[in-house]
C-alpha cells in the first residue's frame, strides 16, 4: 500500500511541477505583449514578430512538456506493475529517466528562448 502512496505522491509532484512552466509561459506572453505594437491598426492583433514567435514557441514547449510528463507517468505505471521482472523494471526506470531529461531540456529551451526574445524586444 505504501508503494501506491509513493507513486501517487510522485505523480502529484510531477503534475504540479509541469504546471509551473505553463504558468510562467502565460506570464511571459502577457509581459511580452506590453511591448511595441504594429503601426497598422488593421493588422489584427498588433503583435510584434518577437511576440508571435514567443507565442508559437510557448505552445510547442507546453505540448512537448506535457508529452514528457505523460512519459514519466507511464514509466511510473510500468515500474509499479513490473512485479519484479528485471526487464520491465529497467524499462520503467529508463522511461522515467528519459521523461525527466526531456522535461529539463524543454525547461532550458524555454528559459533560453524567452531570454533571447526579451532581449530583442528591448
Amino acid at each position: 500500500m505504501s508503494k501506491i502512496k509513493n507513486i501517487l505522491k510522485g505523480t502529484a509532484a510531477t503534475v504540479f511541477s509541469a504546471a509551473l512552466p505553463a504558468a510562467s509561459s502565460f506570464a511571459a506572453v502577457g509581459k511580452a505583449q506590453s511591448g511595441l505594437t504594429s503601426v497598422d491598426p488593421n493588422s489584427g492583433t498588433g503583435d510584434t514578430l518577437e511576440v508571435s514567435i514567443q507565442k508559437i514557441l510557448n505552445a510547442v514547449y507546453f505540448v512537448v512538456g506535457m508529452v514528457a510528463v505523460i512519459m514519466i507517468i507511464l514509466g511510473g505505471i510500468s515500474y509499479a506493475t513490473s512485479q519484479g521482472d528485471a526487464g520491465k523494471v529497467k524499462k520503467g526506470k529508463d522511461t522515467i529517466l528519459y521523461g525527466i531529461i526531456g522535461l529539463i531540456i524543454v525547461l532550458l529551451a524555454f528559459a533560453i528562448t524567452n531570454f533571447i526574445l526579451n532581449q530583442l524586444a528591448v
